[in-house]
């Protein structure tokens, strides 16, 4: 299986789009992340380790996690996205719209893809069992706040006229582990590997595993994804939806779910109107996503 480490930083230039950054400096990060998990797990053994109470709960919650394939600190919680920044997806909304949610799950949005000079609306759908999360650091995601098990849609940078079969999977995948990626939010993943990227009809579906961190305990979970990806017709970028879960949730049932998200997905043109394309403030009027 090959593995991927993906090295992109989020310069934002005509378009909304990630620029990419020396290798270096990512797998230092990654490296320095596993020295210092493990130098803390050396200090709590010590007879001088101070707060040893607080280690003895960390060790607590990764055994649980163990036997039940939940992550107790209830992940992506209120308390753990105070003062954090919105996750880049490259996910811009058409102004005047919403992100909706039916009764049945059906989720729904409307985004604007391709440059500030030149924009295309586009309509994003799936269905997902999960909640529509609405809070400040989320873009479109339904995700279950017991489990962490959830989807949201994500942006690509411009493809640059290819198709999607002739993109490799580090393209798609660079958007979700970018420093400002939504699979970083407490840190940088590791252990990133495509273990699956195939083309069904026109649609790239990848399957992929990672380690990230948990929100409480500092301990790598690992866990495991599917992703679709489109290019609607007209478009120079790659829709995507993402469905994962923890890695023991995955092996009991978990892994279904996502793969009935994922065939849900539609990314299509919405039709022409008269109406001007406008990005959507949602920046208190400081700045703009688009």
């Amino acid at each position: 299986m090959k593995a991927y480490v993906l090295l992109l930083s989020t310069g934002l230039a005509s378009s909304f789009q990630p620029v990419a950054v020396t290798p270096r400096s990512h797998i230092i990060l990654a490296a320095t992340r596993r020295e210092i998990l493990s130098t803390a797990a050396s200090a709590a053994l010590s007879p001088f380790a101070a707060n040893a109470a607080p280690a003895i709960q960390d060790s607590l919650q990764i055994e649980e996690f163990l036997r039940t394939g939940v992550d107790p600190s209830g992940p992506m919680g209120v308390s753990a996205q105070a003062g954090k920044s919105r996750p880049v997806t490259g996910v811009v909304f058409r102004d005047g719209t919403d992100v909706l949610q039916g009764k049945g799950g059906d989720v729904s949005a409307e985004l604007l893809v391709g440059s500030k000079a030149n924009p295309t609306a586009v309509l994003v759908s799936f269905n997902a069992p999960y909640k529509l999360e609405t809070g400040s650091v989320f873009d479109v995601e339904c995700r279950d706040g017991k489990t962490g098990d959830g989807a949201f849609i994500a942006v690509t940078e411009n493809t640059g006229g290819k198709s999607l079969e002739e993109l490799p999977s580090s393209f798609f995948l660079g958007r979700l582990f970018d420093p400002t990626g939504r699979f970083s939010f407490y840190g940088p993943p590791t252990d990133v590997k495509v273990k699956k990227s195939t083309m069904v009809d026109d649609r790239r579906i990848i399957e992929l595993s990672f380690s990230n961190l948990s929100q409480s305990t500092n301990a790598e979970i690992p866990r495991n994804a599917i992703l679709v990806a489109s290019i609607p017709k007209g478009t120079n970028n790659a829709v995507m939806l993402v469905a994962s879960a923890n890695a023991g949730r995955w092996r009991k049932g978990s892994d279904a779910t996502a793969r009935g998200i994922v065939d849900s997905f539609r990314a299509v043109p919405a039709p022409k109107t008269n109406l001007k394309l406008r990005v959507k403030d949602r920046s208190g009027g400081s700045a703009l996503d688009f």
